[in-house]
C-alpha cells in the first residue's frame, strides 16, 4: 500500500514544473514542494506526530500553510485548519474536541495561544509567512531547515482518515 492521497497528487508531476507563483515574486515548482512537505514531515515526526493524530494549524493562508497540509499527509496525520479569526475561547474548543497533538499558528499569536495549548497537552509551534528576513516563517520553517528533505512517506490508504 502506498500513501494514497499523496501519490494521487504528485505522481504524475514533472518536478521543475511549476507548481505556484505568489503576488511577491516567490514561486514554487513541484520539486520545491516535494523538498519542503518533507522538511516539515520530518519535523512533524521529530515532534511525536504519528499517523492518525490531529495537527490543528491556525496559521496564515500562504504557500507554507499549503506544504505543511502536504507534510501532515506524508506523515499520516490529521490536517485540521483554523479560521484565523477564531478567539482563543475557540481555538481552546476545537483543540479539545479534536484531541490535538500538536498546534501550529501564527507566531504573532503563540504568547497568547501557548497556555491553551499546553492546557490541553498539545505541542505547540508556529508557522508564518517566510520571505528573507522580513517576517518571521516560525518555528516550524526555522527547525526544519536542519532536517532532510527526504521523507519516507507513510502508508495509507484511501479508508484511512488520514
Amino acid at each position: 500500500m502506498k500513501n494514497h492521497l499523496f501519490d494521487g497528487l504528485f505522481s504524475a508531476c514533472e518536478n521543475e514544473r511549476m507548481l505556484a507563483k505568489m503576488d511577491d515574486g516567490r514561486y514554487y515548482s513541484y520539486q520545491h514542494a516535494l523538498d519542503v512537505s518533507a522538511r516539515f514531515a520530518n519535523r512533524l515526526v521529530s515532534l511525536g506526530v504519528e499517523p492518525g493524530d490531529r495537527v490543528a494549524v491556525q496559521a496564515p493562508k500562504s504557500i507554507e500553510a499549503v506544504m505543511l497540509y502536504l507534510a501532515c499527509v506524508r506523515a499520516g496525520a490529521v490536517y485540521l485548519p483554523l479560521n484565523t479569526a477564531y478567539t482563543a475561547a475557540e481555538v481552546s474548543y476545537f483543540l479539545n474536541d479534536a484531541g490535538a497533538r500538536l498546534f501550529i499558528c501564527d507566531p504573532k499569536r503563540k504568547d497568547e495561544l501557548a497556555p491553551i495549548a499546553q492546557e490541553v497537552g498539545a505541542k505547540i509551534e508556529t508557522l508564518g509567512i517566510w520571505k528573507h528576513g522580513t517576517d518571521n516563517g516560525g518555528s516550524m520553517t526555522d527547525e526544519s531547515v536542519v532536517v532532510g528533505d527526504t521523507f519516507d512517506n507513510v502508508e495509507r490508504g484511501p479508508d484511512d482518515l488520514a
